[in-house]
């Protein structure tokens, strides 16, 4: 497509999800509901048919040279596939919060005024490798009320369109309009900086991949952006702890799956514990083949562990989001240093205590400037589904309008109401 071609492409696509976005905006509950139920049986219907889309994807990026992380997140297994049809149906079963009104107050002029929830109309989203996201996207558009224009990695063209499609199915099936959810079909990347400039149809750009593609599309965009950046998340062991359940989820934090952005990628220990706890998940990291980067003392704690493949950290190891089997490991005085070295060096997306000192893990709640954090918990239940959302577009580590997995909430706004009886302002 020439540049012009791209133009009045987006743009029409813009017009069109401007358009749109005013019916799905008034949508009522029931048919929003109609509309994800539906999805999630055409996902069930399609399995086999959205895999041999998705092999043509996989074929291409193993034929790319992608690494594995990258092309697992490509994947649509069963099991994935479930996860996005069961999401889609925790979204219809959950309240319709649309149109909700909240802390109406009597004025002493006599009016009355409150705030409503509302879509934000139309969102961009911008987002690399996993094509479950177009899934995920188009729900939490259906059930906010918004439009959405969805531009996919270019590694997962075949899949995407063919998840499009029946979104597409499901939406006209309930009534709604079919360009309610629209997929940018080219994979030219002139169609993003297109995307990202329209201010007139777009509301809100909501990034979703590498740290390159969000820097690029918060640096470029002419409309407001709700994104994070990396996921530098971390795993810290107290003293006091239960041994047992330190390991258990220390392991499901960095192995349940390498290539999400809640993995913990840091595991910092408390002197008190680490020679107990440290030979303890080297022997479990070694059994699955991870790699520790370790400071001095714990280098020295887990060089005994056979089979273990523990080198000495950099200072870059503390900063650094792997997205692979490789984990930093640190020892720390305690509580005080665990944090201090989270803030400083986390990406203030998803921090866990494990512990059974009470007082340390309020203080750990309250200090740990995160997006989530957790007591006794795997970093990897940082996520909308898990966190009883129905789906995520995405985790911000914004500090306004949407923090943490963005759901329903943060694809909405709240306008002022008034409610009065004649009244007028002396």
């Amino acid at each position: 497509m020439t540049t012009t071609d791209i133009n009045n492409y987006t743009h029409t696509q813009g017009q069109q999800a401007k358009t749109a976005s005013a019916l799905m905006a008034r949508a009522p509950a029931a048919v929003k509901s109609r509309a994800l139920r539906a999805l999630a049986r055409l996902l069930r219907e399609n399995v086999q048919a959205l895999q041999q889309d998705n092999a043509r994807d996989l074929e291409r990026a193993v034929a790319a040279g992608l690494d594995a992380p990258m092309v697992d997140r490509l994947r649509l297994t069963p099991k994935v596939l479930e996860t996005c049809a069961q999401g889609c149906e925790q979204l219809a079963a959950m309240p319709d919060i649309i149109g909700e009104v909240s802390g109406m107050k009597q004025q002493p002029s006599g009016i009355r005024v409150g705030q409503m929830r509302v879509p934000i109309g139309v969102f961009g989203m911008i987002y690399e490798s996993r094509p479950n996201v177009t899934i995920e996207a188009a729900s939490l558009s259906i059930k906010s009320g918004n439009a959405c224009i969805l531009r996919g990695g270019s590694e997962a063209i075949d899949s995407n369109k063919a998840l499009a499609r029946l979104v597409v199915q499901a939406l006209q099936e309930a009534g709604l309009p079919e360009h309610g959810v629209q997929l940018v079909q080219t994979t030219d990347r002139a169609a993003v900086g297109q995307l990202i400039a329209m201010p007139q149809f777009v509301d809100v750009i909501i990034p979703r991949g590498g740290k390159g593609l969000i820097e690029r599309i918060s640096a470029e965009a002419k409309v407001p952006v709700i994104k994070h950046l990396d996921g530098n998340c971390h795993t810290y062991v107290d003293d006091p702890c239960d041994l047992d359940m330190a390991v258990t989820v220390a392991d499901n934090a960095k192995t349940q799956k390498y290539s999400p952005c809640n993995a913990s990628e840091g595991l910092l220990v408390a002197r008190g514990v680490a020679a107990q706890f440290l030979p303890r998940i080297g022997a479990v990291y070694a059994a699955k083949g991870v790699q520790m980067r370790a400071c001095p003392e714990a280098l020295a704690l887990l060089q005994s562990v056979a089979d273990v493949d523990v080198q000495a950290a950099t200072e870059a190891d503390w900063d650094t989001e792997y997205l692979a089997p490789i984990i930093s490991v640190k020892v720390v005085a305690g509580l005080d240093e665990a944090i201090a070295h989270i803030n400083q060096h986390g990406s203030h997306h998803t921090d866990a205590i494990l512990t059974r000192d009470h007082m340390h893990a309020q203080r750990f709640l309250r200090d740990v400037d995160s997006a989530s954090v957790m007591v006794n918990a795997s970093t990897r239940f940082a996520d909308g589904f898990e966190y009883g959302l129905g789906a995520e577009i995405g985790i911000s580590t914004d500090k306004f309008h949407a923090r943490g997995p963005v759901g329903i909430e943060g694809l909405t706004s709240l306008k002022w109401v008034v409610l009065g009886e004649g009244e007028v302002r002396q």
